[in-house]
């Protein structure tokens, strides 16, 4: 059978996974873009990766991660978290078992997925829910394990969000509501009662990083859900407050080592 075929013949429903006696269950599901999964949990670890579109993953606590193409976002067992799809999201996912997960990462964290961990996943779901342990799909998930305790993090993928300070908070919500806008964070600080060096200690205190950084990760989430509904780069730039194309293309660069066409292009084809 393909590995469409045999995806395409699985349970779409996240319950049908939980109790599966294997330690790692994987489940296709397509979503349309704009498409929204309440905040749920899981009684397993979540491993969620797709080959298309662009996936919002936020939690009450820790703010939100952002996962393009060749991205994966690691949810611990029990976490709650909703999802919001921006383009037509092919998800593919791994429910791991909580003794299975040992090792592995105790909080949400956006990873890298290699193209051997990317053809791991998508040959799990070539093999039988209950597969044979001692056979290939055996073999395959403890690779996938072995992969998943070697693989790297995403910082710049993750979106802090403040939890205490109302100030910090009317600051983010503010570069929420417009990502171009150019404003200091002097000038934030007067408009929400607080010195500038008020805010940069805030910012690193709760946040972890500067006004500047947060403000970058921010228009880089923006940037991907808006790529990923097709928008055109030089419109998505300009909507975000870059300079030109230009600058908004070496930001993307740096940042996810290839340009946006270039890296929208390359998901596609393995798609």
């Amino acid at each position: 059978m393909s590995i469409a075929a045999a995806a395409d013949a699985r349970s779409i429903d996240p319950d049908d996974y939980q109790n599966v006696p294997r330690p790692v269950a994987a489940m296709a599901k397509t979503f349309p873009s704009g498409t929204s999964v309440a905040p749920h949990r899981h009684r397993r670890a979540q491993l969620v990766f797709a080959t298309s579109g662009v996936m919002r993953v936020t939690a009450p606590a820790g703010g939100a991660w952002i996962v393009p193409p060749q991205r994966a976002v690691w949810v611990p067992a029990g976490t709650e978290h909703a999802i919001r799809m921006s383009g037509e999201v092919a998800m593919r996912t791994l429910y791991v078992a909580p003794d299975a997960a040992e090792g592995l990462p105790r909080a949400c964290a956006v990873i890298e997925v290699s193209p051997l961990l990317r053809e791991l996943i998508l040959a799990a779901l070539a093999e039988p829910v209950e597969y044979d342990e001692d056979g290939r799909a055996g073999l395959i998930v403890r690779l996938i394990l072995h992969e998943l305790r070697a693989v790297a993090a995403v910082p710049a993928l993750h979106l802090p969000w403040p939890e205490r300070d109302r100030r910090l908070l009317a600051v983010c919500r503010g570069l929420a509501d417009d990502p171009a806008c150019p404003d200091t964070i002097d000038a934030w600080g007067e408009r929400v009662g607080a010195s500038g060096r008020t805010l940069a200690r805030l910012f690193q205190n709760e946040l972890g990083m500067g006004f500047l950084a947060w403000r970058r990760q921010l228009r880089l989430a923006e940037a991907l859900s808006r790529l990923a509904r097709g928008a055109p780069v030089a419109q998505v730039a300009h909507e975000l407050g870059y300079a030109g194309p230009s600058a908004f293309t070496a930001m993307f660069r740096r940042t996810l080592g290839a340009a946006p066409g270039e890296y929208f292009g390359e998901s596609e084809r393995f798609s």
